[in-house]
């Protein structure tokens, strides 16, 4: 195939393959960063091994697709299952990932934040140095377009736009007002200088459109001739000559090809799929690997542990409102209108990421920084929005920002195409609960505030499932009946300066050589609120790390190969 084409079209047996200089695994959020920065440079040679498909088609660029691919796994979500969780009475939680070029950015709610000053400067004080608050912060800039302007805390003319919601839903402005009648201040900026307090989020969006990371970063690049963007190819194991990592096996149509690496390999397979790639590779705790019959490589313990998610309770209510989302005879109306309406201007409810409104907040006066995010739904959202119910409300989200539950990905087979084993370990920890008890009740405090009055918001008997929830024990039960994470796994392939770290703070695994992690299973600990902006900054930091320690090799052409 051209080497500037994005597929899966692949050399006839026994023809040459021309190395590449780096090899990145998976197209995700992460992977787009890499293959479109490192690809810079002439000089270098970029492969791009996706599983999923281009993620190019009409349902990713409306923001409404986010609704359509996170509800069941098609082929724009990998739809994992987690092992039974004890404290979730037994339940299995579900795991929706990305998958196809954006990975999760192309199906997620668009929400853009950055966590607290305080996560990154604990990630430094646990030994990932040059990653503090400090650090970071440049390589959010300069990751981010912020509509609003250039200041101290945010950048212009990078490649992720960042953008106001083009039509705030009205309820999702009660939301706010409601917040601040409960006594939580104002914040208009959650990546500013301060993330407490209630407001409308900002999107990556442009025009009214989801901007994922592969529109943001990928497509400018996918005409240079050193970029090979393949899809539909899933990586089976990352090839070692001894200690050191030359290159990735991947199945496309049943058969198994190969794709060399001259300077490195990058996994940025995400954080359920990265140890899993490690260990199916030699990489990982030598008595689960020698049981699933995988040749050592490196016996690296700590590969698939420290699992982190924020797990998430969402409090419905039912309202009689036809402009909110839901099923009925107007809202189908006014749908159809929406649509003519997003056609001619970019504008209205199709331009909405749902989660449009939310707040940070103290669960205890006595914190020091927000330990709860809630994320307001200008409908309601049961089960994923895999159930679904007729006429129209709104939801709430509540999640404990910094867990202290951990879990763990481990093998199931030997066998790439199987689905890693997730034991999020949800509420292991009984500080979690507390939290989510703590945000039950201020969501509910939230919805009796007088702006929401006019539409019985706030009356719990029209709570879809919480309606005779009274007590803290009946609270604590409600949350193990239904509550399950917002999608943001991190912590399987820890970073850290002590020797079970799983990578040193340059993102290079331990114990071997030419082989990086650069996803959000390198955080030491979870970000305080969503993952996907900074898993872009981690991938624009490595690409200055991989540039720096980047030797001398010869130059190859950068003609059109067959790979």
């Amino acid at each position: 195939m051209q080497a500037s084409e994005a597929g899966a079209h692949e050399a006839p047996p026994g023809e040459t393959t021309v190395d590449f200089d780096y090899v990145v695994i998976g197209g995700g959020s992460a992977g787009c960063v890499l293959a479109a920065r490192l690809s810079e440079d002439p000089a270098v040679r970029v492969a791009l091994l996706e599983a999923g498909g281009r993620n190019d088609g009409l349902m990713n660029i409306l923001p409404t697709g986010a609704a359509l691919h996170v509800v069941r796994a098609n082929a724009c979500n990998w739809g994992f299952v987690t092992v039974p969780q004890p404290g979730l009475d037994g339940r299995s939680g579900y795991q929706p990932r990305g998958k196809g070029l954006g990975g999760s950015s192309a199906i997620n709610a668009m929400v853009y934040l950055r966590g607290q000053r305080e996560d990154y400067d604990g990630w430094a004080a646990l030994g990932a140095a040059g990653w503090g608050w400090d650090d970071v912060l440049p390589y959010f800039k300069r990751a981010e377009h912020n509509e609003r302007g250039a200041s101290a805390l945010h950048g212009t003319g990078g490649p992720l736009n960042v953008a106001d919601l083009r039509s705030p839903h009205p309820f999702a402005r009660l939301f706010v007002e409601a917040a601040q009648q409960a006594g939580i201040p104002r914040n208009d900026d959650f990546a500013g200088a301060t993330q407490e307090g209630a407001g409308l989020y900002q999107v990556t969006q442009k025009n009214g459109e989801r901007w994922s990371v592969a529109r943001a970063y990928l497509e400018p690049a996918r005409g240079r001739p050193n970029l090979v963007v393949l899809t539909g190819v899933l990586a089976s194991r990352i090839v070692f000559e001894g200690r050191r990592a030359v290159g990735v096996r991947y199945r496309h149509d049943g058969a198994e090809r190969q794709v060399r690496a001259r300077r490195e390999v990058l996994l940025a397979a995400g954080a359920l799929q990265s140890p899993q790639l490690l260990m199916l590779s030699g990489v990982g705790p030598a008595q689960h690997l020698a049981q699933h019959g995988i040749a050592l490589v490196a016996d690296a313990p700590d590969v698939g542990q420290h699992l982190q998610d924020h797990l998430d309770i969402v409090i419905n209510r039912r309202v009689d409102n036809s402009d909110l989302l839901g099923f009925s005879l107007a809202g189908g109306i006014k749908l159809l209108r929406a649509i003519g309406r997003w056609r001619r201007e970019r504008r209205g409810v199709l331009t909405s990421n749902f989660a449009e409104a939310g707040a940070f907040i103290r669960t205890e006066p006595q914190l020091a920084r927000p330990d709860l995010q809630l994320h307001f739904v200008i409908g309601m959202v049961d089960n994923h929005n895999r159930t679904y119910h007729w006429g129209h409300g709104m939801s709430c989200h509540a999640c404990a920002l910094q867990p202290r539950s951990r879990g763990r990905v481990t093998l199931a087979d030997a066998d790439a195409r199987t689905a890693p084993v997730i034991d999020p370990r949800f509420l292991s920890h009984p500080d979690d609960l507390e939290v989510m008890v703590r945000g039950f009740k201020l969501v509910r405090s939230i919805f009796a505030q007088p702006a929401f009055a006019p539409f019985d918001g706030g009356n719990p008997r029209r709570e879809l499932y919480d309606a005779a929830v009274r007590s803290d024990d009946e609270i604590r039960a409600a949350i193990r009946a239904r509550a399950d994470t917002i999608y943001h796994p991190a912590g399987t392939c820890r970073m850290g300066s002590d020797p079970q770290s799983v990578v040193d703070p340059e993102l290079r695994v331990r114990g071997v050589a030419g082989l990086r992690v650069v996803d959000a299973s390198v955080m030491p600990t979870l970000v305080s609120g969503n993952t996907n902006a900074p898993v872009v900054m981690i991938a624009e930091k490595a690409v200055d790390l991989i540039r720096a320690a980047r030797p001398a090799v010869q130059v190859v052409s950068t003609e059109s190969v067959a790979v």
